[in-house]
């Protein structure tokens, strides 16, 4: 039974142990990187446990996304993915979530508008402060271990995993204990280290943390 292509996939067999909101930060950090993520369903009711929805903005990356993370080991489980069957299917739930967002919007819209401004544009209020220091720290000479800093707090190995073992060469992740913000990456060699490196500069995994990545010290 083939379904048409649609701008929503649906994913099974996911791990349902996982807590409902690391489970969407872990599927919008792997996803986004196939293009942008309108909106992540995912329920904790008997009927929902281990599926979620993904709404892409462009077909294509639907698509993308679907080939290239179909049977990806996601919390020691592989996905299975396609596309969702109808539109109205997850719509409706996405709808259903975007009104209750809205409502909550207006709420702070009237407590504070400063506030409301910047989740509207991110990109305006936070990219001028990331940028200058990135000129201002010299990168240290090109080797296979990356330096990842201005990590979230609720970072953890899996999510860093699925960012870089998409890129050839990966071999591991390693956390800083005690410091949330904080973690190397190595790869096989210095050139996959820099695909990976440029790849990923400025990648946010939450909307107020643009990752930074430098070569590592020797």
């Amino acid at each position: 039974m083939d379904i048409r292509p649609n701008h929503t996939i649906y994913i099974n067999n996911i791990n349902d142990k996982v807590k409902k909101e690391e489970l969407k930060r872990s599927l919008y950090a792997l996803f986004s990187q196939f293009g942008q993520v309108i909106d992540i369903v995912a329920m904790k009711t008997m009927k929902m446990r281990g599926q979620a929805f993904v709404v892409f903005k462009e077909l294509a990356a639907a698509t993308n996304a679907l080939r290239q993370l179909q049977g990806f080991p996601f919390y020691n489980k592989p996905m299975r993915i396609q596309y969702a069957k109808t539109d109205s299917e997850v719509i409706a739930k996405v709808k259903g979530t975007y009104g209750d967002k809205e409502k909550k919007k207006d709420k702070k819209k009237k407590a504070q508008e400063p506030a409301a401004n910047l989740t509207k544009k991110p990109v305006v209020g936070l990219v001028p402060p990331v940028l200058p220091p990135a000129v201002q720290v010299p990168d240290n000479p090109p080797n296979y271990i990356l330096f990842l800093s201005n990590l979230p707090e609720e970072t953890n190995e899996m999510m860093l995993s699925m960012l870089f073992n998409q890129f050839p060469g990966f071999k591991e992740v390693r956390l800083v204990p005690g410091k949330h913000d904080i973690a190397f990456v190595e790869f096989e060699s210095e050139s996959q280290a820099g695909v990976a490196k440029d790849a990923l500069q400025g990648f946010r995994i939450t909307a107020t943390c643009a990752m930074k990545i430098t070569y590592a010290k020797k």
